[in-house]
Order: structure tokens, then C-alpha cells, then sequence
């Protein structure tokens, strides 16, 4: 008999390869083969196959059946090529149409039973092989929304091997395929949340520095005594950042579709809300960073894609951790190499650091109510290395706030223009302003310029950064750290409204900023 074709995805991150699957059936004695470097669980597929088939009234021919997943070189791995390879061997052995077979991807994993079951990671297969050309898909059905998010495609869902067979021209009874519209979501709303800005009392200093931090984009540190707000600031700043683009939304969603594998639960529904990640600090680097036996999954620090990453009690994390945040805070992307390949996973997250500013938490300077030695304040900051805070913009020291400002909490004074929907309006203002800015570049906001484009196309008036400049000639502040301060001038004037950066904009950058080095604090 000829050779028939499907195809299916193999994905490594969030690449896929598409990956052609022939089936042939010849005369020799009965056997399955199955070539072309699958893993044990695509393996087990001949078993699950077979009986997926029998189940559904549609017995495999005893025959010698062989199948092929191409390219050879590639990895497979799951269950997720299931369908594809039985609607393969269905092709050749005449009982469906090989023409409308091999104009599909298929992907599900097949019950003894022949149900089609969920499987992880359809949202970014979908994704991989609509950028390689294809339009046309049958998924499992619980997978059906998830893998409908993608526009200007053809989806269906199946939930048996029968309905997917007759729906290719098989002589059976079942039902019809169910079709996905392809609707695509509104991304207008902010989703709202229950924490806003004007429960914080005191710390305008803080408040600012958050405005500031989500107007740009900037990466923060706090670094205060225990009470001071540190983590209600940190908790609030997705409540200030502006909604989630549709692709913003769609690359987050297909990271958590990927790191759902093993659940075979399909991903609720396209992230809508900022991601906000707040890991203990007894977190594993591969819980961290991503990784994995074989196929790696996308960490922390890709599933706060987006979003806010929030690392409460800075220095009690583990060096290997801190030191592995240096690569994705300056590229945006974390690469793991695994035997199944190299996988890039996005990570372009907001970290948010907070600190005590000694072992004991009560160091405010004049030492009086700390109990540490001197030797152990140094060393405790000192955990937080010097090529990690240079990637810090903004670095700032908090107070406890006055009892003048408590008492008005007390009898319930209204904090004006400190609620986050006034301060969301101002950063999405403060954007847009940047964005337009930057229109003709692949950036958008002030956090992602490179340093050369700044000092190249947007030169600030030389008067107005001489400060930075005697700085860096006495050894306060690093090139980076110049650059980083730049950055945040352009946000302090989209604040403003200005669309130049004046001598006022650079000293509250190198104010916020600080200097560099832990010793500094």
C-alpha cells in the first residue's frame, strides 16, 4: 500500500518543529514499528494505538504496520502524537481519506478506550505551525479554546478517534467535530484587583519610585525595616501597570500551557491579568530559572513574563539564584540546553527586591535600636552582589512613616491621587508618550533602551547630566549605572508630560538610583 502522511508538532521551549509522521502497512508478519527517535512514552503510542482503533470500530489490518517521524533527528516526546499516528496508519490502510488526513495537524493523546485526551502545550503548537504555514488543526476537545486563541486558523475538537476518523471519511457513526470560531478576546479592560496603592500609609518617596518604576519599566529595590510596606508596594504594582496586550496576553498564556505538563489540564483561559510571582526564598534554581530531566519547563522568572516578579527577603535567597537573574535582567530570555535541545523561554519580568536592612530588621542608620555587628549589616546587603544591583534601577531606602501620617490613617483620611486607577492613568499616559517616542525602534518603553541609543538619538543637554559624569569620575556610579539613570530621566519627564529631559529629571534618577555597591546602604 502507499505511503500516507499527517503531521504534528514537537515542541522544545516555546519552538516547534513540525514534524512529518508516514505510515505504511505491508505484507510481512504482524508488528508495530515505530522509528524516528521517539522517547518511552511516544513508544508505549503502538499499544495505546491499537487498542484506541479496536475500541472505535476501527481494527488495525494484521499486518506489519511501520511508522515514521520525521525528521529523524528531532526528539519526540509525549503522548501528544497519538492521534496523528493513528490517523496515519487509518490512511494507509484505506479506511479514511489521505488527502484530507494530510492536510491537518493532529494532536491529542489516545485513550484505550479511543477518547482524544488534553494534552500540555497546544496553545504554543498551534502558535509554531501557523508561523511554519499551516491553518488547519484538530485538537483535543478540552483543548479546543485554548488552541482557538490563535487567530486566522481552522481548529477542531474531537473527543473521540471515531469522530475524528469519520470527519476524514471513515464509514462510521459518531458525532460531528466541533469547530472553533476563532474569536478573538478583548484586551481593553484592566482586570481590577482588590489591592490599591491608597491602603499604603506614608512613603510618597515609595510611591513615586513605584509610578516611576511602571511608567519605564525599571527594576527596584526596597530596602527598609520590617513593617515598612515593603511587600504591600510590591503587591500593588500590577495594579498600576497598563492592561496586557493581546500578544503580551498570548505569549503568557502558551508559557503556562507548557509549564501545565504532566497536569494534561488545559490552560483555563487567555492570562488576562499580570502575571505577579512571589517565590519563598527556599526555591530551587530549576524552579527558578526552568529546566527539567529531558524537556525543559519554563521557571519562575517566564511565567512572571509580562508580569512582576517579587523577591521578599532578598538576601535569604540562594546565591546561584540571585547571581542566575544577571542573564534574563539583561536579555529578557532564559536558554536551557537539555539533550532535547536548546530551549528559549521569554522572560522579560519587572523584578521587585525587598530587604531589611540587617539580620535583625531594625537598622535605621544611627544603630541605636540595631543589635548586629557592623561586620554582619555589611555582610547581609553584602549577599546581593555588586553585578546585580548595577541592574537594579531604581534602589531605594525606606522609613517607617510619621505618626502625623498614621493618625490621619486613623481617623480615615483620603489619600487624593494616590489610588491606583489615578496612578495606573498617569503610567499608561507616561507609556504612551514613550512608545511614541520610540515608534520607529523595537522598543517601547524606556527600561529596554540599549545604551548606544541613547547617547546617540536621544542626547540629554550635557549641563544636565554633569552630575552623572563626576559621579562615574569618582567611582559611584558604573557605565551601566549611567546609562540606567538616563533611562529613568526619560521616565521621570513622561511623567511629567515633557518630551525633553531637563537637570531636574537626571537628579531624581540619581537620587532613586543611588550609589553603587552594597556599602552604600
Amino acid at each position: 500500500m502507499a505511503v500516507t502522511k499527517t503531521y504534528a508538532v514537537s515542541l522544545v521551549g516555546l519552538a516547534g518543529t513540525i514534524i512529518e509522521i508516514e505510515a505504511e502497512i505491508s505484507s510481512n508478519l504482524p508488528s508495530f514499528v515505530l522509528v524516528g527517535l521517539p522517547d518511552a512514552s511516544l513508544s508505549e503510542s503502538r499499544d495505546r494505538v491499537r487498542a484506541a482503533a479496536q475500541n472505535s470500530g476501527l481494527a488495525l489490518p494484521g499486518r506489519r504496520v511501520t511508522v515514521n517521524l520525521s525528521p529523524a533527528s528531532v526528539p519526540k516526546r509525549g503522548a501528544s502524537f497519538d492521534l496523528a499516528i493513528a490517523i496515519a496508519i487509518l490512511a494507509a490502510s484505506g479506511k479514511v481519506i489521505s488527502d484530507s488526513v494530510a492536510s491537518f495537524i493532529h494532536l491529542g493523546e489516545l485513550g484505550l478506550d479511543g477518547s482524544v485526551r488534553a494534552v500540555p502545550g497546544v496553545l504554543p503548537a498551534v502558535l509554531a505551525a501557523k508561523a511554519a504555514g499551516w491553518a488547519k488543526f484538530i485538537v483535543p476537545l478540552e483543548n479546543l479554546e485554548e488552541a482557538g486563541l490563535v487567530e486566522g486558523i481552522k481548529v477542531f475538537g474531537a473527543k473521540t478517534l471515531a469522530e475524528v476518523s469519520r470527519f476524514h471519511g471513515a464509514n462510521l457513526v459518531a458525532d460531528e467535530l466541533a469547530l472553533h470560531k476563532g474569536e478573538r478576546p478583548s484586551m481593553n479592560q484592566v482586570a481590577e484587583s482588590d489591592l490599591d496603592l491608597s491602603d499604603v500609609i506614608g512613603q510618597d518617596d515609595a510611591i513615586y519610585a513605584l509610578t516611576l518604576a511602571a511608567a519605564g519599566g525599571h527594576h527596584m529595590l526596597m530596602v527598609g525595616p520590617p513593617g515598612v510596606g515593603k511587600t504591600m508596594l510590591a503587591e500593588r504594582l500590577p495594579s498600576i501597570l497598563p492592561a496586557l496586550t493581546f500578544d503580551e496576553s498570548l505569549e503568557t498564556s502558551a508559557l503556562r500551557s507548557i509549564a501545565a505538563a504532566g497536569s494534561r489540564k488545559p490552560i483555563p483561559d487567555l492570562v488576562a491579568k499580570r502575571p505577579f510571582e512571589a517565590p519563598h526564598h527556599t526555591a530551587s534554581l530549576t524552579s527558578f530559572i526552568g529546566g527539567g530531566a529531558s524537556l525543559p519547563r519554563p521557571g519562575l522568572v517566564s511565567l512572571a513574563n509580562h508580569g512582576v516578579l517579587f523577591l521578599d527577603e532578598a538576601p535569604e535567597f540562594q546565591r546561584p539564584i540571585l547571581e542566575a537573574l544577571r542573564q534574563p535582567l539583561e536579555s529578557g530570555e532564559v536558554l536551557i540546553s537539555r539533550t532535547a535541545g536548546l530551549a528559549r523561554f521569554p522572560a522579560k519580568f519587572q523584578l521587585i527586591m525587598a530587604a531589611n536592612p540587617c539580620p535583625c530588621g531594625k537598622y535605621d542608620g544611627n544603630g541605636r535600636a540595631c543589635v548586629c555587628p557592623a561586620g554582619s549589616r555589611h555582610a547581609y546587603l553584602a549577599k546581593l552582589s555588586g553585578p546585580l544591583l548595577d541592574r537594579i534601577d531604581v534602589r531605594l531606602k525606606l522609613h517607617l512613616a510619621n505618626p502625623a501620617q498614621v493618625a490621619l490613617a486613623r481617623l480615615g483620611a483620603q489619600q487624593l491621587g494616590r489610588s491606583s486607577a489615578e496612578i495606573r492613568a498617569r503610567v499608561v499616559e507616561a507609556r504612551d508618550r514613550a512608545h511614541r517616542r520610540l515608534r520607529d525602534t523595537p522598543w517601547s518603553i524606556n527600561a529596554q533602551i540599549p545604551g548606544s541609543y541613547l547617547r546617540k538619538n536621544l542626547r540629554i543637554d550635557s549641563e544636565a547630566t554633569a552630575m552623572l559624569e563626576k559621579s562615574m569620575e569618582r567611582g559611584q556610579l558604573s557605565m551601566r549605572g549611567y546609562d540606567r539613570c538616563l533611562r529613568m530621566a526619560w521616565s521621570n519627564a513622561d511623567l511629567s508630560g515633557r518630551e525633553k529631559v531637563n537637570a531636574e529629571d537626571v537628579a531624581k534618577a540619581a537620587l532613586l538610583r543611588g550609589e553603587d555597591g552594597a556599602g552604600s546602604w
